[in-house]
C-alpha cells in the first residue's frame, strides 16, 4: 500500500481541529482549518464532518490553483475557496483558520470590525480585524467579499453573520492567534457593555471569555 500523502501535515490538521473545538471556537461541524502543504497543494478539513472522529484519510488535498481535489477520502470544506484566497495571497503564512468562536461571532453579527490596539496584536494580526459584507456560506459571493477586502498587513477577518478567519505562520500560531482575537473581542464588547447590570447576559459572557483567554 502507497503511503499517504502528506500524513504529517494531514495529522496537524486534526490537531488543530480537536484543540479549537475543545476550546469552544468550532461548533458542532462548523469551521474549518487549511494548510499548505507544498507550493501547490492545501490539505483542507471535509465538509461536515465530526472532528473527534477525523482521520488523516479524509483530510482532503486540493490544488492551490484550480481547487481539484488530488486526495482525500471525503468531499472538502464548503469554504475551501476562501482558504484559498488567503493561502495565495500570503505564502509566509500557510496555515489558515475559520472559526465560530462566540465572542468574535458576536461582533460579526454587529457588523464590527474590531480595532487592535495591544502591540503583540497588531504586530501579528495588523490594525484590526476587517469586516468582510454578508454572503452565503461556501459561496464565491463570500469569497468576492472577503478579496476585495483583502488588505496587506491584515491577517484576520470577521465574515458578517458567519465567524471568522485568520492565517498565521503555523497551525499552532494561528490557533493562538483565534484566542488571541476572542480576547480582543470580548475587551471590546465589555467596554461597551460596561454600563448593563453585572449579571447582564452579554457582560458575563465578555467576562467569561476574558478569563478564559487570558
Amino acid at each position: 500500500m502507497s503511503p499517504l500523502p502528506f500524513q504529517a501535515q494531514r495529522q496537524q490538521v486534526i490537531d488543530t481541529c480537536l484543540r479549537l473545538a475543545d476550546q469552544g471556537y468550532l461548533a458542532g461541524t462548523g469551521g474549518n482549518v487549511a494548510l499548505r502543504v507544498d507550493d501547490a497543494h492545501f490539505a483542507v478539513t471535509p465538509s461536515a464532518a465530526d472532528y473527534y472522529g477525523l482521520r488523516p484519510a479524509q483530510i482532503a488535498v486540493l490544488r492551490l490553483d484550480t481547487l481539484a481535489q488530488v486526495s482525500g477520502d471525503m468531499k472538502p470544506s464548503v469554504e475551501s475557496a476562501m482558504h484559498a484566497t488567503l493561502l495565495r495571497r500570503w505564502p509566509a503564512r500557510p496555515a489558515s483558520v475559520h472559526t465560530h468562536q462566540p465572542v468574535a461571532s458576536a461582533l460579526a453579527l454587529l457588523g464590527q470590525a474590531l480595532p487592535l490596539t495591544e502591540a503583540d496584536d497588531v504586530a501579528a494580526l495588523g490594525p484590526r480585524v476587517e469586516l468582510v459584507p454578508y454572503a452565503p456560506s461556501g459561496t464565491a459571493l463570500l469569497v468576492r467579499g472577503l478579496r476585495r477586502r483583502l488588505s496587506d498587513g491584515i491577517h484576520a477577518y470577521l465574515l458578517r453573520n458567519h465567524g471568522l478567519i485568520c492565517t498565521g505562520p503555523g497551525l499552532d500560531e494561528a490557533a493562538q492567534l483565534v484566542a488571541r482575537i476572542e480576547a480582543a473581542a470580548a475587551l471590546w464588547l465589555l467596554q461597551q457593555a460596561g454600563q448593563l447590570p453585572a449579571k447582564h447576559p452579554l457582560r458575563r459572557r465578555a467576562e467569561a471569555a476574558l478569563t478564559t483567554s487570558t
